[in-house]
């Protein structure tokens, strides 16, 4: 058991320098990570995708709050988009987590493996994300960023992310500055992750899990790896406002092709 304590605090202390930093791939290295080490802790193997979903899906809502927390006090967190998006994602992430765990746990592993290879490409081919106006264009608002919000949180409900690799783009390409966009994302995360987890909770059937667990939320993996990440969140978000991260970028898009196909191989 300590060395699974350690396992999830070293994985919460990745998942939170890549929410800050990137805004993406932190929840997808969660949930490969958890597949993989959960069925050597008593999970089920039928049981231990959906579980690594909603156990990192919980552990979100603290790293993503960290990491809003820290974007905030520099003033990159846009909270009238927030304010929009956050009906969709809360409704989103409810009925994501509904669909995902009537999915077979194999089907799932594929459906999660083929979003970091769509990650990963995203990634290798974005280039320099610049916003048109900078800084000095207006938060996206209306009703389109509530529906956007909703689809944002059913996809990052099956595939047990934060939505970063889908808001941030979504924000660029509005003529967000990047660092605005990560950081809005980042708040975004809150509300996909709470809806999302309590959706795994109670739609889970009953005794999903042996025990430590409510529904498909594994305590101990989402305990561990939320109070890591929510002390190393703030790192990230400072290499977020100083480092070019095209390089960094495209090193951890082949990351996550590693991670995709191992999932793969567990399938």
């Amino acid at each position: 058991m300590i060395t699974a304590v350690v396992a999830f605090l070293a994985l919460g202390a990745v998942a939170g320098v890549l929410a800050g930093l990137l805004g993406v791939g932190g929840g997808l290295v969660l949930v490969a990570a958890l597949a993989w080490l959960l069925p050597a802790l008593g999970i089920p193997q039928e049981a231990a995708m959906h579980a690594a979903l909603a156990s990192s899906l919980a552990s979100i809502v603290l790293t993503a709050a960290a990491s809003a927390r820290a974007h905030s006090m520099r003033g990159s967190v846009m909270w009238p988009t927030v304010a929009w998006m956050v009906p969709g994602l809360l409704l989103g992430g409810w009925l994501g987590s509904g669909i995902a765990v009537r999915i077979d746990d194999s089907v799932l592993r594929y459906i999660v493996a083929g979003y970091c290879f769509l990650a990963a490409l995203q990634l290798m081919l974005g280039g320099s994300r610049k916003g048109a106006a900078g800084d000095a264009a207006p938060p996206p608002q209306g009703a389109r960023m509530t529906v956007a919000g909703t689809v944002i949180g059913a996809v990052s409900a099956v595939v047990g992310i934060g939505g970063g690799s889908m808001t941030v783009p979504l924000l660029v390409w509005r003529g967000i500055a990047p660092v605005r966009a990560v950081g809005t994302s980042s708040a975004c995360g809150v509300a996909i992750g709470l809806a999302s987890a309590v959706g795994y909770a109670l739609h889970a059937p009953p005794g999903a899990l042996p025990s430590h667990a409510l529904g498909y939320v594994y305590l101990p993996a989402a305990a561990g790896v939320a109070a890591a990440s929510v002390l190393a969140a703030p790192y990230g978000t400072r290499l977020a406002h100083r480092l070019h991260g095209d390089t960094l970028k495209r090193v951890f898009a082949l990351f996550l092709v590693v991670v995709g196909s191992s999932l793969l191989l567990g399938a």
